[in-house]
């Protein structure tokens, strides 16, 4: 795919060519997955679709700049961000400290908890603390807790997650040793593994669960476990970029803020979720 000019300092500027001419529009080159549904995915004909893509594209059009949006594979989204391939990231891809001693991030456009996919059939589908919400960063000792009343149900299950996420990080942490931790390069992987049978649960992104659960082939399954957010599972979904770039960091924080207020963020989220997963405070 051909490179494009890096987005400078000048990025929202109002400078003028010689002669008075506009300056050429400058381009925003983003990186997603492309297989993390509803979040980013592909689509007929190699379309690029999701929540992501059409927030990218409202995003660029506030900062009066061009968007390219380009798929690269999760295990290498943030080396090739920083070997400068793209200008951000738009993947899903939660603040957590560890990442923030790489790369920087925007301000949160999207907050979602985790939680289990199984069988309905299955003796997890009654796993206790469904429905209930727990933050590990202002309730940890409730949430701890919760965490410890499902670990009962998980042993000697093998449970499925997708590698170098915040949910192989907490299910390392929590849920290591009572249960196998089986880890994919995609969710898509680790979904085709729990249809077919060989892992006994996925854990993931609530989000991302609900987009598994509208295919057909998951009509039989469903969302169980104490909805978990906060701590080690990071502060919300921000828009990764380089620690060098905070004109655009700045421009990005300016664009969300305008796109969470006028409630941009609640549409496009119902529209690909069925819930406002827009950032509250």
């Amino acid at each position: 795919m051909k490179f494009v000019k890096s987005v400078g300092l000048a990025l929202l500027g109002t400078a003028l060519a010689i002669g008075g001419a506009p300056a050429q529009e400058k381009t925003v080159k983003i990186a997603t997955e492309g297989a993390y549904a509803p979040w980013n995915f592909t689509g007929a004909g190699g379309k690029l679709e999701g929540f992501e893509i059409d927030l990218a594209n409202d995003l660029c059009a506030r900062m009066k700049v061009k968007c390219e949006i380009v798929a690269q594979d999760w295990d290498g989204i943030i080396p090739a961000l920083q070997a400068k391939k793209y200008d951000a990231i738009m993947a899903g891809m939660s603040i957590t400290d560890e990442r923030k001693k790489t790369i920087d991030f925007s301000r949160p456009y999207a907050a979602g908890p985790n939680g289990f996919l199984v069988p309905k059939d299955s003796p997890l589908a009654k796993m206790p603390g469904t429905g209930q919400a727990y933050n590990l960063g202002s309730q940890k000792e409730a949430a701890e807790k919760a965490i410890e009343a499902v670990k009962p149900l998980l042993k000697g299950k093998t449970i499925g997650v997708q590698g170098s996420t915040i949910h192989a990080n907490f299910a390392d942490k929590y849920y290591k040793g009572t249960a196998e931790i089986r880890e994919y390069k995609t969710t898509e992987a680790h979904d085709l593994d729990l249809a077919a049978g060989r892992i006994d649960a996925i854990l993931a992104d609530a989000t991302s669960i609900i987009g598994t659960l509208e295919k057909p082939e998951f009509k039989d399954y469903v969302l169980v476990g104490p909805s978990i957010s906060g701590g080690l599972l990071g502060e919300g979904v921000g828009v990764g970029l380089r620690k060098d770039d905070q004109e655009l960091q700045k421009a990005f924080n300016e664009a969300i803020q305008a796109a969470v207020q006028d409630g941009t963020v609640k549409k496009l989220s119902e529209k690909w979720f069925k819930v406002d997963i827009s950032p509250k405070g």
